[in-house]
């Protein structure tokens, strides 16, 4: 597998998970009040990309490398700051946001050597 077939993979893969984690975590696994919160549409910025990271712009890529690095600090801060399954869940979250943020950039070098 080629490194910009590898990035591709691991980029769209990590945002979904990211995003299915974002709204496992605040509607049903640790909700900041019982039954949900409005803190699920956190996720509502990573669904901007995410057709653009499917079709390999690397334009996309290339800002989608730049917002995620918010997520990456919610999750450290979370995983710092919250007790329990929330912190395990900011953990997972800095995890995914990590390999996305590695994996976009990945993709925009390994793209650039192509052309």
């Amino acid at each position: 597998m080629t490194r910009l077939k590898l990035a591709y993979y691991c980029g769209t893969v990590s945002l979904i998970a990211l995003i299915f984690l974002g709204l496992a975590w605040e509607i049903k696994l640790a909700p900041l009040r019982p039954g949900g919160s409005l803190l699920a549409l956190k996720v509502l910025p990573l669904l901007a990309p995410l057709f653009g990271l499917i079709r390999g712009k690397i334009y996309t890529y290339q800002w989608t490398s730049m917002l995620i690095l918010a997520y990456f600090a919610e999750g450290v801060v979370r995983a710092w700051s919250d007790r329990g399954i929330s912190a395990q869940l900011g953990l997972a979250e800095a995890a995914l946001a990590s390999v996305c943020f590695v994996a976009c950039i990945g993709y925009v070098r390994a793209a650039r050597s192509r052309a």
